[in-house]
């Protein structure tokens, strides 16, 4: 999944899948969406990463075992 978006610098990468982390304050929300996904995705055996470029967006890998 690729976002598009602003973009996240290295501090914010290590913040990124934290509960109640809320990383740009110009959205709204309380920063548990992340925290929810990762659960979910660990639960399932999977695990999720996440690769940057500040500026430009953000690429999100989702692993599943076989």
């Amino acid at each position: 999944m690729l976002d598009n978006g602003l973009g996240l610098s290295e501090g914010q990468q290590q913040r990124l899948f934290g509960v109640f982390q809320r990383l740009h304050t110009h959205v709204e929300g309380i920063g548990v969406g992340l925290y929810m996904i990762k659960r979910l995705i660990e639960n399932a055996g999977a695990s999720i990463a996440m690769t940057r470029a500040p500026d430009v967006g953000s690429t999100f890998t989702v692993t599943f075992p076989v």
